[in-house]
């Protein structure tokens, strides 16, 4: 089965950071690419972050671009999300999914942001 747990999400004030952690199983992490998606309530998913794991290429949407930085350890199976200069509008529950995604997304991490 697949599984997706993301982790280290919380309460951060405005400009803070956090670092959140998604580990992944149930399918192979080699030549993939995978990314960070966020939901505030009464919106749409949205994704915000992707990379290829054998050549570590990225793309940021235009919000997070310059404050956030995606990585991987492929032996862990294993996507980060290092988020610094955190805005209150990053407020959201954070996932992880394959790109495309899978229909199973996991509870996600919240992040809320305080201004």
């Amino acid at each position: 089965d697949v599984q997706l747990q993301a982790s280290g999400g919380g309460l951060v004030q405005a400009g803070g950071s956090l670092r959140l952690s998604c580990a992944v199983s149930g399918f192979t992490f080699d030549d993939i690419a995978i990314g960070w998606f966020r939901q505030d309530p009464g919106k749409e998913r949205e994704g915000i972050a992707c990379i290829s794991s054998r050549e570590s290429i990225t793309y940021y949407e235009e919000s997070v671009k310059g404050r956030f930085t995606i990585s991987t350890d492929n032996a862990k199976n294993t996507v980060y999300l290092q988020m610094n200069s955190l805005k209150p509008e990053d407020t959201a529950v954070y996932y992880c999914n394959r790109i495309p995604p899978y229909n199973y997304w996991g509870q996600g991490t919240l992040v809320t942001v305080s201004s």
